[in-house]
């Protein structure tokens, strides 16, 4: 896939609902998106193929069949170092804007010292984005014509589906580099981030893991990745609202360097699938504790 520079990004992101709902199961790829506005490569001090490192690239590709099986799929089309769906709305770092941030702004996350806020300000090794600062309004029309609307629409489609189903289960889908940058490799396949347990039913998590073992996969749980916002904002398992972050190796399924698919990408995408459908199998009525001590 080669990233597109536009004038606007229109539309921002794209819902694709199944003509009949077969389980209460929604794929969301937040970070895959390639069409970069025209505004934001002028202000970049990095080249494309710089900017491209923080993108799950074909991640989408990956998923997007699941509408076939009967689920619903996100995906954002602009990219992860132009605005974070994975962050809260204004974690922003003062040290990028000019101008001063409101005064609801979060400017001492972890992430926000990290570089790595809802607009980052560095990609890559450490490398810093712009060439200089950006204005506050900016950073804000950022967030309410893209973030907040993208969330708006996650949100709309959980409360549905738990409405409807009696649960509802968010896979959020990303990638993680094969290196860690020190020329170390990273030794799993598969990284399952439930928030240490918290965001979603172990059902959910154990089912992920026996499918995606049984296929060959070395899978661990939260270590490096236990999820980010998505997964900790929509996760209430006590509600019956699930939500499970999956990062693939990037190495799996693609070339890393060139940003071109793998012989191995159908196989990795068919094998994706198979996890999910054991997922929508589930029993929505296994997944609501509420539910399930009425009965």
């Amino acid at each position: 896939m080669i990233p597109v520079i536009a004038e606007t990004i229109d539309p921002a992101f794209e819902l694709v609902e199944p003509g009949a709902f077969k389980a209460p199961v929604l794929i969301n790829s937040p970070h895959s998106g390639l069409v970069y506005p025209r505004a934001f490569v002028e202000q970049a001090r990095l080249d494309m193929a710089t900017l491209r490192r923080s993108e799950d690239a074909y991640v989408d590709l990956l998923f997007r069949s699941a509408t076939e099986e009967g689920l619903p799929f996100m995906r954002a089309h602009f990219p992860r170092c132009f605005l974070d769906l994975n962050r809260e709305p204004y974690e922003l770092d003062p040290r990028m804007f000019e101008g001063r941030l409101p005064a609801y702004a979060n400017t001492r996350s972890m992430r926000v010292s990290g570089g790595l806020g809802t607009i980052a300000r560095i990609v890559g090794e450490a490398q810093e984005i712009y060439a200089a600062r950006i204005p506050v309004a900016e950073a804000i029309e950022r967030i309410e014509l893209y973030y907040k609307p993208y969330h708006r629409t996650l949100r709309r489609m959980m409360v549905e589906m738990q409405r409807n189903f009696g649960a509802a289960v968010l896979v959020d889908c990303h990638s993680m580099p094969s290196s860690n940058g020190r020329d170390q490799r990273v030794a799993a396949d598969i990284v399952l981030g439930d928030r240490y347990g918290t965001s979603c039913s172990s059902l959910v998590t154990e089912t992920l893991e026996l499918e995606l073992g049984r296929r060959g996969y070395a899978v661990i749980r939260n270590k490096p990745y236990a999820g980010g916002f998505i997964t900790e904002h929509y996760g209430n398992p006590s509600s019956g609202m699930h939500a499970v972050q999956i990062e693939i190796n990037r190495a799996l399924y693609m070339n890393e360097r060139t940003y071109t698919r793998s012989d191995r990408f159908e196989r990795v995408r068919a094998d994706m699938m198979a996890a999910i459908r054991a997922v929508a199998a589930l029993d929505p009525g296994s997944l609501n504790p509420m539910r399930t001590a009425a009965e």
